[in-house]
């Protein structure tokens, strides 16, 4: 198991985050609002917002059996994710920052019609 991935702990910089995706060791799960992400969200994110997650929707086909990367957008809500994908036996963790610093470092940021996003 990787270091990052803790059941419920541990947490990576967007950096970390987005060479953890782009090397395939895990899916970036966005778990803002949807007017959140259809702001602006990381290229080649899945969407499940927590609230939907907090009340027992099913996770998206790609997430399962693989590692999660939990991302909202200052690093609080992603944290409840974490809890909630560990309690059911999910390998994740969180980006600290989330999105804020995400888009902070320059890492990429997409709107749902493929422009460039803005955070929200």
């Amino acid at each position: 198991m990787s270091p990052f991935f803790r059941r419920g702990s541990g947490r990576v910089t967007p950096e970390q985050a987005h060479r953890l995706v782009a090397d395939g060791q895990a899916v970036l799960l966005d778990v803002r609002e949807t007017q959140e992400w259809n702001a602006g969200h990381a290229p080649g994110a899945l969407h499940l917002p927590l609230t939907q997650l907090m009340a027992g929707a099913p996770l998206p086909t790609a997430v399962r059996g693989r590692r999660v990367v939990a991302i909202c957008r200052s690093g609080n809500r992603s944290r409840t994710a974490v809890d909630l994908l560990a309690a059911v036996g999910v390998e994740a963790t969180d980006v600290t920052g989330g999105m804020t610093a995400w888009a902070r470092q320059g890492l990429p940021v997409t709107g749902v019609n493929g422009s460039g996003g803005v955070i929200a």
